[in-house]
């Protein structure tokens, strides 16, 4: 069992759970954190759009089971079929931020 006594940030935690950044167990970490996030904006935007998935689908030109799986963080998706969902499907602009 890890010892968590001189953890006093989440930076910390995550560091000891996942590694150090740029290790593989961290990027892995890092990458599948992100696939969550995407997961459940994607999700969130469909709701609030009154969308079912075949609908969104049929909207975006793609299939209901491909928008099911990355609604489940199942998916690898492309950044042009991840804009065109959004757009075209939701009526939203994506933007991109890199750090």
């Amino acid at each position: 069992m890890k010892d968590y006594k001189d953890i006093k940030t989440f930076d910390e935690l995550i560091e000891a759970e996942h590694g150090k950044i740029g290790s593989e167990t961290r990027n892995k970490y890092d990458e599948n954190a992100q696939m969550f996030i995407v997961s459940e904006m994607l999700k969130a935007a469909r709701k609030e759009a009154n969308l079912t998935q075949e609908q969104l689908a049929e909207k975006a030109g793609t299939k209901k089971s491909y928008i099911s799986k990355l609604e489940n963080g199942k998916g690898n998706i492309q950044l042009s079929t991840l804009i065109r969902i959004f757009e075209q499907g939701l009526n939203r602009r994506i933007g991109l931020t890199f750090l």
